[in-house]
């Protein structure tokens, strides 16, 4: 039996079964919207647009401006209300999440917001099998990363994502910078998934390695 035949038959296998809910996070330039097209591309079920990033862009066409401070209350609830959906449509079956709802703590966290009530609630209701962050690269995927263009505020949005997830009671799955077709089969071999069968490998990498950051558990 071929690899791919092996990962169609495995995702079939489970669309039946109690749902399997893997996040995809990480601070902005991870390389996040690569491997969420790679996994799209080898047919796993896959959450393909981050909800925050449209929300985002039309508090910020609203009010002329990006978001500061005072307006990220009213815009995290409305990307945590989105999140919720997502999480609660999904009854069966493999699949992954572009972000996930402790990603709040991060971004609420970096903009100096104690987490909202709602979030925590979340939190301790929509439970995730398993999280992977990704480690950062040294590119911009979207327009709007140009709002963490400075790197010490990239690693910091970076870090409190990361340690969100671990003040939430996950332990995540680091993913080394690589191809996206790397990381995948990383990912997939993880969660015992069969690899994704291909013709040809992607483009080379044009990844560079960085330190990976030490994180605590802690309040």
């Amino acid at each position: 039996m071929k690899e791919t035949d092996a990962l169609t038959q495995a995702i079939t296998a489970a669309a039946t079964e109690p749902p399997r809910r893997y996040v995809i996070t990480g601070g902005p330039s991870t390389g996040k919207d690569d491997l969420i097209e790679a996994i799209r591309e080898a047919g796993i079920p896959v959450m393909e647009e981050e909800p925050g990033r449209a929300i985002y862009r039309r508090h910020r066409d609203r009010l002329g401006r990006h978001l500061r401070k005072e307006d990220r209350r009213e815009y995290s609830l409305e990307v945590l209300a989105a999140f919720i959906e997502e999480f609660e449509t999904h009854t069966s079956g493999i699949r992954f999440y572009n972000r996930g709802i402790p990603d709040g703590y991060g971004w609420e966290g970096f903009f100096g917001l104690p987490p909202a009530p709602e979030l925590e609630a979340a939190t301790a209701r929509c439970r995730y099998d398993t999280v992977f962050v990704l480690d950062p690269l040294d590119k911009f995927e979207d327009p709007d990363d140009i709002v963490w263009a400075k790197e010490r505020e990239l690693r910091r949005v970076h870090e409190l994502i990361v340690q969100g997830y671990y003040n939430a009671g996950y332990e995540p799955v680091f993913v080394s910078p690589g191809r996206p077709a790397d990381r995948l089969d990383f990912i997939c071999a993880n969660l015992r998934l069969p690899k994704p069968a291909r013709d040809e490998r992607l483009r080379p990498s044009w990844i560079s390695w960085s330190p990976r950051t030490r994180f605590s558990r802690t309040r």
